[in-house]
C-alpha cells in the first residue's frame, strides 16, 4: 500500500497542456445538437430517454439520458463506461434531482460505426501511431461534447455538473478534466491509462495487453502514449476528485490507478477496493459503502 501511494506520474511532454487545450477549444466550437427520444420507460423513479448528439469528425454519439420522474433537475452528471461498453442506463445511482447523460464513446455500443472496431483490443490501437488523431482523443472530445449537450438541454445546470467514469472512462475523464472547467466534481473508479510507462511493463489483460504487444514492434507509440497518460493529466485537474482504486486488478494494473490519485494536486479522496474487474466476497458491501460515500461527496453539487 505504501509503495502504491508513492508512485509518481511520469514527466509530461512540454506541450501536454497546450495539446489538450487546443483540442478542447476546437471541441467547444462544435454545436452538438442533442436530440432526445422518449423510450416510454421509467425505472427506479427515472424517466429514460435515448439521446444522440454530434461530436467531432462528423461522428454521431448515442446513449441515454435519465430524468427524475417528478421534481426539478438541480444537477447533472456525465457518466462514462468501461471498455466493455454500455447496454443501458445505470438507474441504481443514488443522486437525487439529477439528470444523467450516459454516453457511449465513438465505436462502442450504441455509438458503433464501421469506422472503428468495437473490439477493445483493436479499438485501443486505432491511429495510435498518430498522436493528434489517436482514437482516445476522439473519446475525450465525445466526453466534452456530452457536457455541451447537457448544458444545451439544461442551461440552468451550469455550475452543477459532475462526472462519473469507470475503468476506460475513468482515464478518459482525467484527460478531459485537464482542461474542462465546466465540471465541478468527479469520481474515477479503477481508472485506466495511468502511468503508461509502468502500464507497458506490468502483467495485464484486456486492451492494455493489446497495446503492450503492439509496442514491442512499434516502440514509437510511446510518444503518443505520453499525451494520453491519465496520471500526467491529473496534475492539471483543479476540481475535487474522488477515486476508487483497487489493490488487485488483472485488467487495469493498480500502480497506474494509484499514480492518477497521487498526481492530483486538487482536493482528493481515496476509497480502497479489494479488487477491480474481479468478483470477490466483500464486493457488494464495498459497492454499497462506495455509493454512500459518493452521495456525500456530490451532495454540494
Amino acid at each position: 500500500m505504501t509503495q502504491l501511494l508513492n508512485i509518481q506520474a511520469p514527466a509530461a511532454p512540454t506541450d501536454f497542456l497546450p495539446f489538450w487545450q487546443q483540442k478542447y477549444q476546437q471541441a467547444l466550437s462544435h454545436a452538438p445538437k442533442p436530440v432526445l427520444t422518449d423510450t416510454g420507460l421509467t425505472q427506479n423513479r427515472q424517466r429514460i430517454f435515448e439521446i444522440s448528439y454530434q461530436s467531432t469528425n462528423a461522428i454521431t454519439i448515442r446513449g441515454w439520458l435519465s430524468l427524475p420522474e417528478s421534481g426539478r433537475v438541480e444537477r447533472g452528471f456525465v457518466v462514462g463506461h468501461g471498455y466493455g461498453g454500455r447496454e443501458f442506463a445505470d438507474t441504481h445511482l443514488p443522486f437525487e434531482n439529477s439528470a444523467y447523460l450516459y454516453l457511449c464513446c465513438r465505436g462502442i455500443s450504441k455509438s458503433a460505426t464501421h469506422q472503428f472496431s468495437s473490439n477493445p483490443a483493436y479499438h485501443v490501437l486505432h491511429d495510435i501511431d498518430k498522436p493528434k488523431n489517436y482514437i482516445l482523443a476522439g473519446c475525450v472530445e465525445d466526453t466534452w461534447l456530452a457536457v455541451s449537450s447537457l448544458l444545451r438541454l439544461y442551461p440552468e445546470l451550469n455550475g452543477h455538473i459532475g462526472y462519473l467514469g469507470i475503468s476506460f472512462s475513468g482515464g478518459i475523464g482525467a484527460l478531459a478534466l485537464s482542461c474542462d472547467n465546466r465540471i465541478q466534481r468527479a469520481h474515477f473508479n479503477v481508472p485506466s491509462f495511468g502511468h503508461n510507462l509502468i502500464r507497458m511493463q506490468l502483467p495485464t489483460t484486456g486492451s492494455a495487453k493489446a497495446v503492450q504487444e503492439y509496442a514491442k514492434k512499434h516502440p514509437n507509440i510511446l510518444t503518443t502514449l505520453s499525451y494520453y497518460d491519465a496520471a500526467i493529466a491529473a496534475k492539471f485537474i483543479k476540481i475535487p476528485v474522488h477515486i476508487a482504486a483497487a489493490l488487485f486488478d488483472p485488467v487495469v494494473a493498480p500502480p497506474g490507478q494509484f499514480a492518477i490519485y497521487n498526481a492530483l494536486e486538487s482536493e482528493k479522496r481515496l476509497f480502497i477496493l479489494e479488487a477491480g474487474h474481479s468478483q470477490y466476497p466483500a464486493q457488494k458491501v464495498q459497492e454499497k459503502t462506495l455509493l454512500n460515500q459518493l452521495n456525500q461527496f456530490f451532495y454540494s453539487l
